[in-house]
């Protein structure tokens, strides 16, 4: 695994380099404690989730696990890394967020807030509801 630290970000990859920009995005997750995001960047490389990730090189912020949006094979793997570690936030109810994927062009275009919109989300995965594969 490589580890780089630079432009407010620090850096994780795998041994597999064959990333396309043009298809990249990302699952994200924000976090209050950065040896939690450490700890979750290192786990999801050393056990192939994804091929890199990123966390805010400060104590609270985001981490970033980048995938190809049409791998769904690795959409699924990632899914169910954020399940295995509880990183997906329930409602009051019980449901689950539908929490979306977010393409690397859509975050250079400064697509962020109201005039973000994905259309890959947790829902075309995961039953809400229950938690179950759908997909």
């Amino acid at each position: 695994m490589e580890t780089l630290d630079g432009f407010g970000w620090v850096f994780y990859r795998g041994d597999d380099k064959n990333v396309q920009p043009n298809k990249t995005g990302k699952w994200m997750y924000f976090f209050s404690e950065r040896a939690l995001a450490v700890r979750l960047c290192k786990k999801a490389i050393k056990e192939k989730v994804v091929v890199s990730a990123k966390h805010s090189d400060k104590d609270a912020g985001v981490i970033c696990f980048y995938l190809h949006y049409d791998d769904m094979d690795a959409h699924r793997r990632t899914i169910q890394f954020f399940l295995d570690n509880n990183l997906i936030r329930r409602t009051k109810a019980g449901k689950l967020y539908d929490i979306s994927f977010k393409l690397d062009d859509q975050t250079r275009a400064g697509e962020y807030g109201d005039d973000f919109h994905s259309e890959i989300k947790l829902s075309k995965f995961i039953n809400l509801d229950n938690g179950v594969w759908i997909v």
